[in-house]
Order: C-alpha cells, then sequence, then structure tokens
C-alpha cells in the first residue's frame, strides 16, 4: 500500500518505525485450513481469557495466610477463624458483583487451556507435525504443557480451603520422599513446617508473575517459528512440500480468529454462569488436622496421583537415611522419565527411521502404523494411572473391592499398553490394505452384472482424483540399511553395534508396512484391465482415475497486481492461453464448456478434446480431457487486496513415450508452467484489464 493512501496516524507510525512493509508481508501470510488447526487456537485464548479473569481476581485476592475471624455474607462459616487467603475468596465469591463467575470462568479457563495443549499435542504426535524443522517447537509445546500443568496446580492451593490444603499435603509427602534434599526443599517451599506460613504468599508470586511470564514468553517463540517454519498442512490436489495452500492472514483468518476468541469467551462464561466448579465455601478452611474424604485432584494432576496409589508399600534404609519407594517410584522416578520420553521422541523416530528431511505434510496415522500404536500406548498408560487416582470412588460407587481396583490396574498399567500398541497398529495395517484395495479395485457399487460367460460380478465405481491423490500422497518407506563392515580399505566400520541396534528398531518401525501401489503397479493394472475389455466391469470403471495416479502433478503460484476478477474473467478465455502459455499452440472454444486443444510438450505435438468441469466465477476453474493425451488443470484465486490476486495453477498430464517421459523427469514441465505462470503476471498486469469473460457458473460432476 502506497504511503499516502495510509491513514494519518498509521502513516505517522511508519515514519518512525517502518511497520507498512513488515506489515503487508505478513498480513498476506497464507494458512491452511482444517477443523484441528484450532486446537492450538483454543489453547490460545485460553490463555488470554485466564489473564483478563486472572487481572480481575488479582484486585481482591489477598494472598496472605494471617488469621482473621470471617464476617462475610456466607452464615455458614461466620464467625470462623481462617487465614486472609481464604476469607478474600469467599468475599469474591459472594460480596464482590460478578466475583463468583469470574472465578469460575477463570478455573474453567485453566482447565480447558491444560486439556487443548493435551489434545494439540496429540494432534501434532499423530500426523508427524514435529518432525524437522519443528523438533524445538515440539519441545517448547511440552514445556508448555507441564509449565501449565504446575500453573493450575498452585492457583488451585491458594484460596486456602480444605480439599487444596489436602493437595498440598499430598505434594508436601512428595517432597519430603526426595532423597537427601527432601526436608531443605519442603521447609523452602513452605516457610517452615507444613503448612507455614509464606505458601500463599510464594505461590502467589509464582502463579501471577513466573509462570505466565514463561509462558507467553514460550508462545510468542512459538507463534515466531510456526510462522518462520510455515505452517504444516494435510495433503492433497495442490499441496506439496514447498507450498501452502489456503487463506491470507489478512482479511480472512483475522475475521475467523476474532469469531472464534469470542466463541471460546462465550462457551466459558457460559460453563461459569450455569457449571459449578471448585465451591470451596463448602470445604471450609485449611486445617492439618482434618482431610476432606474423596478429595480429587483437577484432572491434569490425576495421572500423578494415581501413580502414587498404584505403588505397592516399599522401604529401604541407607546410611541412616530412609527412602521411600513407594512415593520415589511413581512421584520422582516415573514423570520425568514419561515426560523425557514424550519430549525426546521426535529425535528417536529420527534416530531409528533416519529421515533427517524436512517435511510440511502432515501423515495420516495410518500410514504410520508405529508412531500410531505408540501414540495409544502412551495415553493407555496415562488412562490407567488416571483411573486408578478414584479407585476410591470407582469402589464406592460400584460396590468394589477397592483392592481388587488398585491390582487389577497395576496388571493394566504394563499390560495395557503393549495390548493398546498391538491393537491400534493391526487397525492401521488393516486401513492401509483397505486404502490399497480402494486404489486398485474402486468402490462398491452394490451393482450386480451377469457376463457373457454367464459369470456374475459386482460392478466397481471410480473413487475420485481427489480421494486418489489423498490416498497416495505419502512416501514409501523403508527400514534403515546396516552399511558396509569396512570402509573401501579394509578398515572396520566405527559404531557398529550403534548401527545394529539402530537397523534392529528400524525393521521393527517398518515392519509389515503395506506400502501404496508403484506407478509400475498401477500402469500394468490399467493395461491388464484394458486388455480385458468391457467384460471386466470389475475393474474398468476405477480405471479412470488410476489412470491420473501416474500423471505428472506440477503447482505453481504467482502473485498479480489485478483484481480477482480480471485475473479470473482472463482464465474463462480459453482461446488467449497460447498469449501465455508456451505448451499451448492453440485452442478452440466449441461451446460454453467443451474446447478443442494442440499442444507441444518435449518435442511431441497432441491434440485434444477437453471439457470445463467446474467453474465459479473469482474462486476456480478446472478442465479435464475427454480424448487422447490425458491432461488437467485447476486454476484458483485468491484475493490479496483490492488489486491483488494470487493465482494458483495445479496442471497434471500423463506422459506418453520416451520424449515425454524424459522431459517430465529432467523437470523442464515444472519449469515450463512456472514460465506460463510469469508470463501470465506480465500479459494481465502490461493490460490492466481481461481480454474478456465468461461469468457463468459450472458444478462439479454437471
Amino acid at each position: 500500500m502506497a504511503q499516502q493512501e495510509l491513514p494519518a496516524p498509521v502513516r505517522w507510525i511508519d515514519d518512525r518505525v517502518g511497520i507498512a512493509k513488515v506489515g503487508r508481508k505478513n498480513l498476506r501470510k497464507v494458512f491452511p485450513d482444517h477443523w484441528s488447526f484450532m486446537l492450538g487456537e483454543i489453547a490460545l485464548y485460553s490463555f488470554i481469557i485466564l489473564i483478563l479473569t486472572g487481572v480481575f481476581l488479582t484486585l481482591w485476592f489477598r494472598p496472605s495466610m494471617a488469621e482473621v475471624e470471617y464476617q462475610g455474607s456466607y452464615s455458614l462459616l461466620k464467625g470462623l477463624p481462617m487465614s486472609e487467603a481464604y476469607e478474600s475468596t469467599l468475599r469474591i465469591s459472594f460480596d464482590i458483583r460478578g466475583g463468583l463467575l469470574m472465578r469460575q470462568i477463570h478455573h474453567w479457563a485453566a482447565v480447558l487451556f491444560v486439556a487443548s495443549i493435551s489434545v494439540h499435542l496429540l494432534r501434532i504426535f499423530f500426523t508427524g507435525a514435529f518432525r524437522k524443522p519443528r523438533e524445538l517447537n515440539w519441545l517448547i509445546g511440552v514445556v508448555m504443557l507441564f509449565l501449565a500443568i504446575a500453573e493450575g496446580f498452585i492457583g488451585y492451593g491458594l484460596p486456602d480451603d480444605l480439599l487444596s490444603g489436602t493437595g498440598l499435603r499430598i505434594t508436601e509427602g512428595l517432597v519430603l520422599a526426595s532423597p537427601v534434599i527432601g526436608t531443605y526443599l519442603s521447609f523452602f517451599i513452605f516457610g517452615g513446617e507444613f503448612p507455614g506460613d509464606d505458601f500463599v504468599s510464594r505461590f502467589y508470586t509464582v502463579h501471577v508473575l513466573l509462570i505466565p511470564g514463561l509462558l507467553l514468553g514460550l508462545i510468542t517463540v512459538h507463534l515466531f517459528l510456526v510462522v518462520y517454519h510455515k505452517h504444516t498442512q494435510f495433503a492433497g490436489p495442490g499441496r506439496t512440500e514447498k507450498n501452502v495452500v489456503g487463506y491470507p492472514l489478512m482479511p480472512v483468518y483475522m475475521a475467523k480468529a476474532g469469531g472464534f476468541f469470542f466463541v471460546v469467551f462465550g462457551v466459558l462464561a457460559v460453563m461459569g454462569a450455569l457449571l459449578q466448579i471448585n465451591p470451596v465455601w463448602l470445604y471450609g478452611p485449611y486445617n492439618p488436622a482434618e482431610v476432606t474424604a474423596g478429595s480429587q485432584p483437577d484432572w491434569y494432576m490425576a495421572w500423578l496421583d494415581g501413580a502414587v496409589r498404584l505403588m505397592p508399600g516399599a522401604e529401604s534404609q541407607f546410611w541412616g537415611i530412609t527412602l521411600s519407594w513407594n512415593v520415589v517410584v511413581p512421584a520422582l522416578l516415573m514423570p520425568p522419565l514419561f515426560i523425557g520420553f514424550v519430549a525426546l521422541y521426535p529425535f528417536l523416530e529420527a534416530f531409528v527411521t533416519g529421515d533427517k528431511r524436512e517435511h510440511h505434510l502432515l501423515d495420516r496415522p495410518r500410514n504410520v502404523p508405529t508412531r500410531t500404536g505408540i501414540g495409544v500406548a502412551i495415553i493407555t498408560f496415562y488412562g490407567v494411572l488416571w483411573l486408578n487416582s478414584g479407585n476410591d470412588l470407582v469402589a464406592t460407587h460400584f460396590h468394589l473391592s477397592i483392592n481388587t481396583i488398585t491390582w487389577v490396574c497395576r496388571v493394566l498399567v504394563f499390560l495395557g499398553p503393549v495390548i493398546a500398541f498391538w491393537i491400534t497398529r493391526r487397525i492401521a495395517l488393516s486401513l492401509q490394505r483397505a486404502d490399497r484395495d480402494r486404489l486398485l479395485h474402486g468402490l462398491e457399487s452394490g451393482v450386480i452384472q451377469r457376463r457373457p460367460s454367464g459369470e456374475y460380478v459386482e460392478k466397481h465405481t471410480a473413487i475420485s482424483l481427489y480421494e486418489a491423490y489423498t490416498l497416495t500422497a505419502h512416501e514409501r518407506r523403508v527400514p534403515y540399511e546396516l552399511p558396509a563392515d569396512t570402509d573401501d580399505n579394509g578398515v572396520p566400520a566405527p559404531g557398529r553395534r550403534r548401527d545394529r541396534t539402530r537397523a534392529a528398531l528400524s525393521r521393527f518401525y517398518f515392519a509389515d508396512t503395506v506400502e501404496k501401489p508403484t506407478a509400475d503397479e498401477l500402469h500394468k493394472f490399467r493395461l491388464a484391465s484394458r486388455s480385458l475389455g468391457t467384460g471386466q466391469e470389475r475393474t474398468s470403471h476405477s480405471t479412470a482415475s488410476l489412470q491420473e495416479l501416474t500423471m505428472s502433478n506440477t503447482t505453481e503460484s504467482v502473485d498479480v497486481d489485478v483484481d480477482v476478477t480480471t485475473a479470473y474473467n482472463q482464465w474463462t478465455q480459453f482461446e488467449s492461453f497460447p498469449h501465455f502459455m508456451d505448451g499451448v499452440d492453440e485452442i478452440r472454444q466449441l461451446d460454453e464448456t467443451h474446447t478443442h486443444w494442440k499442444t507441444s510438450i518435449g518435442g511431441v505435438s497432441r491434440e485434444f478434446d477437453a471439457t470445463i468441469t467446474e467453474q465459479h466465477p473469482d474462486e476456480r476453474v478446472a478442465w479435464k480431457s475427454t480424448d487422447g493425451s490425458s491432461h488437467a488443470g485447476v486454476i484458483t484465486f485468491h484475493r490479496l487486496g483490492d488489486n491483488e490476486t494470487r493465482v494458483t495453477a495445479q496442471m497434471d498430464f500423463e506422459p506418453d513415450g520416451v520424449a515425454e517421459t524424459v522431459a517430465d523427469k529432467a523437470g523442464l514441465v515444472s519449469h515450463r508452467v512456472k514460465a506460463d505462470m510469469a508470463n501470465f503476471k506480465k500479459f494481465i498486469e502490461s493490460r490492466g484489464s481481461e481480454t474478456g469473460s465468461w461469468r457463468g457458473d459450472v458444478a462439479a460432476g454437471s
């Protein structure tokens, strides 16, 4: 945007900090569109809501353990001695207008914050979005998750009620179990013998300053890396490792993000108004001599509580020091090992697979069965611990023995992940086989036909090109191969034991994987189906889409300085294509949806008829050959500004013969499409207007 077009205040700022150039570039950043990408947005918006409601609560909350006598509105506790922290929490709940609503929105937002980060990380794990170059962002996400858990737990302890005090008593036990330093660490946290006089003020500082500051910094770095690396996207036509297909940040995503923020805020407000959470007035002030019956921590701390309940009692004495293994193992050893494995998984997988390349296309979980099985095994391990944290409530509600429940969970915590891994992996492999069969044979139509020989067969129908592309848009994976034992000079290669271990793990990782059909397999299948003629109804109707899979696919984009209508109108004028497409010699428009083409590719001239398969004004134009050469094209248009449009072309053709195959393999086709898009930019910008237009609408399949 030229400087004179900027509003005066913006121009004043731009003169001093130069925001126009930077803003223009970043506001045009394209982001892909998929519902699962909103999980990260929910986490971000929950954090913002936590800050807003937290600021409100800090105005009235008193982080002090000083004892006062309650004289507030809640008559059942009137006259009872309690800490200022608990008294101010009651005052916020009953005497400050909107206070209880803000408390409950704050608590629900904390629950949603942790939940959305967890599910977001699961989406990243199962789709392989943690691979190079995003390993650092994965580590940041894991750190943010456990900072969020710590932040939630500390905030849960601030009101100094009986329930939160019981949770803090358990925490104190875990701290005391730390060898050598346990007592010192407990005195440091609580300011003396539990519960001490300082823990609320110390927790308050950590809760409102330290951890939020760390989270804010990590979120900033995380978002910067998302922009820097570009957003991952699911495979599909026109989507490659080198581009991003989606919508620009401004105005599309800004409008979506703004609306979605208020949706999240609205849902949390309704939950805060209608769904009671943490009614501290029912528990009373904390008293170390009392314990709340059936007390349960917030869900995100339940797995740790369940692990402690799971471990049998065991102690050892070393040089006068008692080690309580029933606390050390589940609370001090297991969590770091579990978290460490999750955090380091991207590096472990890269070591096993030997894959050091950059990845911007996401995996379908079924196409990586071992990783998917590992993910479900982790969820199962966590779920068993989580379930065991409520073993007392399960026992009382279902009239079961708490000992039986505990022993079942002790067995399941070891066997459950193994069984879950095996079942999940088998399901993923079965889905791979189904995809392969879908590619080779199409869809069952339910139509039974009789052949001239008298045999009855079911007619199969072709899958769509979009679906076929999605099913095949992943790499063929092979296990790591052991290098030679010696080099060319006969010197033994170093690291043989490591290489053997890596090769064994790689064979396990890729074992039984059902690979997608190769181009040769599809080509042979097509030839076989053609040789069988119309009698082979089971296969002949799926051949059309399979033929598309052997096509060469090229996608290129260009930004043109004309409005979207002008750019679109020009692409509806097929007879003008030779002016900017070097490979097209002539196009004759036969009627509104039919054309005749003459092309030259790799020195080979061809003619064919094509049909306009889809046309939506200012959005897309698509065509496909109907005879002769296998050729298809899709042009999409994205408005970037009043006089700026992004035009993306996806061109498909099937090389026929040595000359065209060589030209395709040498990259000449891709280079030509890129040059054609540059020619279009010069053509339309030099004219400033289209040569003609047809604004009719052609629906897909019509």
